[in-house]
């Protein structure tokens, strides 16, 4: 093995993430909230526990492996109304762990026997997710070696022949033919003794057919002798002539260099895409394993091919693509994605209340919703689900359940199910403080995403202190007045509010507006003081 292949071999082993890498971030509870406070607005109860949760994992990684095992996850219940920020807190907590994250709906899920998705689904998408997320980071570490590929490729294309070597004169199995014909003996004196022993042998020059059984012709014989043998000067005169070489040389030297100037890049070429076969898509639970089945067949199968007239620039593209698939070892891919999911992996089940059941209820869809917890109770306790990617174990996977729980409570859920969310925090309900907060104090707060919106049409935007105090004060009443949607409020007053400035932004571009108060006041008190509130803002 040289020493490039040696190096892009280990290049591909090599991955951003990992148990490895959260062991060494080093993250400790007061660096994750502070972390978390960056995006989200308030809830510290909520993210002190997930801060726990995160860096109890790393303290169990670095357990020897006997005492590791026996350490399992202690899976969070986050209950509180909508929009206070429980989705972003887990999502962020997986993004600051590197860790494969999923969220899903409760409600998608059918028992066991029912049409629909299975709950076993979850986890074949989270690895999934997993698979993603590694390719994509071994791939990145290739990305040189697959540009270089396919710049190759590309100077092929557009000058045929330049990348190939001389050709040799004597290639190889056109060695002479010899063959023993048999033994003969001759003694030059015609006396008693010994004569001298020799073998006859037959000597002849091979000829390279086509490997199709039809009659060959004298005439055709003779004119493809003519056709080697011209072939044949032809390659002896450019090893002979040692500046043809050099000159096809300095010729692709020059495309390289005008390809890589972007010259090039609307020049027409043809290549050859690759065609993988696609699965049949199978609808309900239950049938993943069939699709999987099918997919390893086909794909053991191989697919076909075509031809595709495009541009250099989108040609790049295409083969890079294809460099980058080559260069990433599979098999380690689907290794280091079981391993992460199984030790890192994060799943978010959302409105689990909404499968909560009341105990004064009976019959009907909420056995339905019982069978549901009863399905995701083996896979919160640990089990292991086949997916295409191997078998998975889901003993380490941290849960995060939410729910508003305005209608049923936690305690309406399975007593097992319960007692696999042995932390529960409660999320506060925002008020004119906290959106005053979230309308400035985020990285990428909602002004000053607007701001960044309108400042590509050339309309200069900027928000006083006083319009954004206004703007808080207006959502809170809203939610007052109707359902309390938290902080998703905000996104339906900034839209009504900008709404005609967004309109009109192209057609009165380059300009500035200030966003006053009195400008607040004028788009949207009147929406604020109609009874018919909902008709306006959700």
């Amino acid at each position: 093995m040289s020493d490039k292949q040696s190096e892009q071999k280990t290049s591909t082993q090599k991955a951003v993430g990992g148990v490895d890498a959260l062991i060494k971030k080093e993250l400790t509870p007061r660096g994750v909230v502070a972390e978390l406070d960056k995006y989200i607005v308030g809830q510290k109860k909520a993210k002190r526990a997930v801060a726990v949760a995160l860096r109890n994992r790393v303290r169990r990684l670095k357990l020897e492996s006997e005492m590791r095992e026996d350490i399992t996850p202690k899976n969070i219940l986050m209950i509180g109304p909508t929009g206070v920020g429980k989705t972003e807190i887990a999502r962020r907590l997986a993004k600051l762990a590197g860790s494969p994250f999923l969220k899903v709906e409760a409600t998608k899920y059918t028992e066991v026997g029912y049409v629909g998705r299975d709950v076993e689904s979850m986890i074949r998408d989270l690895m999934s997710a997993g698979v993603q997320m590694v390719k994509q980071e071994m791939q990145e570490n290739v990305t040189t070696e697959a540009k270089r590929r396919a710049e190759d490729t590309l100077l092929d294309l557009l000058l045929p022949g330049s990348g190939k070597k001389p050709r040799d004169n004597k290639p190889q199995g056109s060695a002479p033919l010899i063959r023993p014909m048999g033994a003969f003996a001759i003694n030059p004196d015609n006396g008693p003794g010994p004569g001298i022993v020799g073998t006859t042998i037959q000597v002849g020059i091979p000829i390279y057919r086509n490997n199709s059984t039809r009659k060959v012709s004298d005439n055709e014989n003779d004119a493809r002798n003519q056709s080697d043998d011209t072939a044949q000067a032809e390659a002896q005169q450019e090893q002979a002539d040692p500046t043809a070489e050099d000159t096809k040389d300095k010729t692709r030297e020059k495309f390289r260099a005008r390809l890589r100037e972007g010259k090039l890049e609307e020049k027409m070429v043809e290549i050859t895409v690759s065609q993988t076969p696609q699965a049949p898509l199978m609808m309900g639970g239950g049938l993943e394993d069939i699709e999987s089945a099918i997919s390893g067949i086909m794909g053991a199968v191989g697919g076909s091919s075509k031809k595709k007239l495009v541009t250099v620039s989108r040609a790049r593209e295409i083969l890079i693509a294809e460099e980058l698939e080559k260069l990433v070892d599979r098999d380690r891919v689907n290794d280091e994605a079981r391993q992460r999911v199984e030790q890192t992996g994060i799943i978010f089940i959302d409105e689990i209340d909404k499968i909560a059941v009341k105990g004064d209820r009976g019959g009907g869809p909420d056995v339905s919703r019982e069978g549901v917890q009863r399905d995701i109770l083996p896979i919160v306790e640990g089990a292991t689900v086949n997916t295409k990617w191997g078998p998975v174990n889901t003993d380490h996977i941290l849960f995060i359940a939410a729910g508003a729980f305005n209608v049923s409570k936690p305690s309406d859920l399975i007593p097992e199910l319960q007692g696999r969310f042995p932390l529960r925090v409660e999320l506060d309900s925002l008020g004119k403080d906290d959106f005053l907060r979230i309308l400035t104090e985020p990285k990428n707060a909602l002004t000053k995403q607007y701001v960044e919106l309108m400042e590509t049409e050339k309309v200069e935007i900027e928000f006083t202190s006083e319009a954004i105090d206004r703007l808080a004060a207006l959502a809170a009443e809203v939610n007052t007045r109707l359902e309390n949607i938290g902080a998703r409020r905000l996104h339906t007053i900034m839209e009504a509010l900008l709404e005609e400035l967004s309109f009109d932004a192209p057609d009165i571009a380059p300009c500035k507006v200030s966003i006053t108060e009195a400008y607040v006041n004028e788009k949207l008190t009147d929406l604020v003081t109609d009874q018919d509130l909902g008709r306006y803002i959700l």
